[in-house]
């Protein structure tokens, strides 16, 4: 793996201009500044490109090589998990709870963690986009309550995964498999889980190089997009 300190790390301005993703270190911290206005996160995304960043810090955009995918046809369902799908304990929505789901990733404690990426001023950036159709949520309920969800964005047919969080046993998993099985059926070709981690690595996703990963972003970013509210969309397990 490269070390960050033999790339170059760009100052942004307001032209919303952002380096060659493929130039970042493999660490993937590409550049600093700019704003967290739609139309920076939406080109960064387009781009390869996403912001993560603390509390102290300036908003810092990152492009990580490998990068985690899972192409939705091959989501992996252990038998455990199948019982827990067979049992219909959980009830799934898309795009009811926006709001509430990017809090609950925020504040759900995570081990490891002490504090959270998902600062005021993102949630805020996330529920606009939300309002403009681009970024979506999906939910588990158990009678009525929120135990699960997760959030991301999509363009093209791409969905940039970004959070997720669960409030009981495989209420995330649960989403995520609706997400996937749903993208599969409407032609998506992957969900980006940036980097990569074991759990996700069990349900199928896989790695892949940076190189590859912008080589098909440039070519599923052209296709058509599912733009406004995914409350329509149903998930059958399939």
């Amino acid at each position: 793996m490269t070390s960050q300190d033999d790339y170059p790390i760009y100052q942004l301005g307001e032209d919303h201009i952002f380096p060659d993703p493929r130039n970042a270190s493999d660490e993937g911290l590409l550049a600093f500044g700019g704003d967290l206005s739609s139309e920076m996160i939406l080109t960064a995304y387009q781009k390869g490109i996403f912001p993560w960043f603390s509390k102290s810090d300036p908003v810092l955009w990152w492009s990580p090589n490998p990068r985690l995918l899972l192409y939705p046809s091959q989501f992996k369902v252990s038998k455990s998990f199948r019982k827990t799908l067979k049992g219909n304990r959980f009830e799934v929505k898309f795009d009811t709870n926006f709001s509430n789901v990017i809090k609950a990733c925020a504040f759900t404690p995570r081990e490891g963690q002490n504090s959270t990426w998902i600062l005021p001023q993102m949630q805020e950036a996330y529920i606009k986009l939300h309002n403009m159709g681009f970024a979506h949520s999906v939910e588990s309920y158990i009678d009525g309550k929120l135990v699960g969800g997760l959030y991301g964005i999509a363009i093209g047919k791409a969905f940039f995964g970004e959070s997720m969080f669960s409030h009981v046993s495989d209420a995330s998993k649960v989403v995520f498999k609706a997400l996937s099985d749903v993208l599969a059926l409407r032609g998506y070709d992957f969900i980006d889980c940036q980097m990569p981690t074991k759990h996700l690595m069990s349900l199928g996703a896989v790695i892949v190089s940076r190189d590859d990963f912008l080589d098909s972003l440039e070519i599923t970013i052209k296709k058509p997009s599912d733009l406004g509210s995914w409350q329509e969309f149903k998930w059958e397990h399939l």
